[in-house]
């Protein structure tokens, strides 16, 4: 790695001075699980590191308002997967973490983050001599006529279909979570399943966020739909593998009839994917396997598979079916 300068404020306010002062070419470190990684490949290359971890309150889990939870932006993701309110209240978040990495990573690595982890496209992580616009804008997608068998089948453009990575935004997708952030023009609140941009001509912008501004808080709405939910994740192998295909489902079920459902999917889109359509077609009705197929081929109708990942549709169906089971199982 390149040396850089080293920074560590003790508030958000002298943390987003920090970084305006040290622009261009400053980030924010917090866990460094994917930050140092990035850096060890060429793919961040910051002058200036602000290591965050000294800020008081950014590491708390609040599940004092009825209404809501609330997880700091620097809380672990191990003590989130393993907090008595989210294993009760929320099991699909708990899956999703638990599910994401090693024990070592899950103690290290902060929720603020996971969510804002950057893709594993060993095309955007393999050096300059891959064409990639998520690293050189402009310079072409290898991926589109190469290696493609873990890439998006949802959301992809022409200029890139880099899947996003992760399970945890997966599931908070699925919770309608918001995240909240600090910068220099103030504090705004950004809903998760926005967070993400689509590549389209631009996939080097992979969030809504700007430069300055620093997520310090996730925020989740506490009710009846979220205690009866799944996080099922199929991979290559069981442990320490990204999604081929994955579903965060979340069910409240009146009777027997569907009286809310949420669904997300993960390993084959290039943000976190709430499937609406897939949801509307549930409400109403009685959870049988039928309809639960039939909400998960909506899931996947507007899928564009490549030459080496068309698998992922039928995967993809079966995968969001057996979670709508599972979810079931739980009401």
């Amino acid at each position: 790695m390149h040396d850089f300068a080293y920074l560590r404020p003790r508030s958000t306010g002298e943390a987003v001075q920090l970084l305006v002062r040290h622009q261009p070419g400053a980030r924010y470190f917090a866990g460094g699980t994917t930050l140092f990684d990035l850096m060890k490949l060429g793919v961040e290359a910051p002058a200036t590191v602000i290591d965050i971890t000294r800020i008081e309150g950014l590491g708390r889990i609040d599940a004092s308002d009825r209404t809501e939870l609330r997880i700091g932006a620097l809380a672990a993701m191990s003590d989130v997967a393993e907090h008595a309110v989210v294993l009760r209240e929320f099991p699909a978040l708990s899956e999703s973490l638990w599910k994401a990495a090693s024990q070592q990573l899950r103690n290290m690595a902060t929720v603020g983050g996971n969510l804002l982890q950057r893709t594993r496209c060993a095309y955007f992580r393999g050096g300059p001599e891959f064409a990639c616009n998520k690293r050189v804008p402009g310079s072409g997608c290898a991926a589109i006529g190469g290696a493609n068998r873990g890439h998006a089948v949802l959301g992809g453009s022409e200029a890139c279909v880099a899947i996003y990575p992760g399970d945890m935004a997966i599931a908070l997708a699925a919770f309608d979570a918001v995240v909240d952030t600090v910068s220099p023009r103030g504090e705004r609140t950004v809903a998760v399943r926005e967070l993400h941009r689509e590549p389209g001509a631009t996939p080097h912008l992979e969030t809504v966020l700007a430069t300055d501004e620093l997520i310090v808080r996730i925020r989740i709405p506490r009710g009846p739909v979220g205690r009866a939910s799944t996080y099922h994740k199929i991979r290559d192998r069981e442990s320490y593998a990204f999604a081929l295909a994955s579903a965060a489902v979340a069910l409240h079920i009146r009777g027997n009839r569907v009286a809310d459902a949420r669904i997300a999917l993960g390993g084959v889109a290039t943000r976190p994917w709430r499937a609406t359509e897939a949801e509307r077609s549930l409400v109403g009705l009685p959870l049988t396997r039928a309809a639960a197929r039939r909400a998960a081929e909506l899931a996947f109708a507007g899928a564009k598979p490549l030459e080496h990942n068309a698998f992922k549709v039928a995967l993809g169906i079966e995968t969001v079916t057996d979670a709508l089971m599972l979810a079931k199982d739980r009401n």
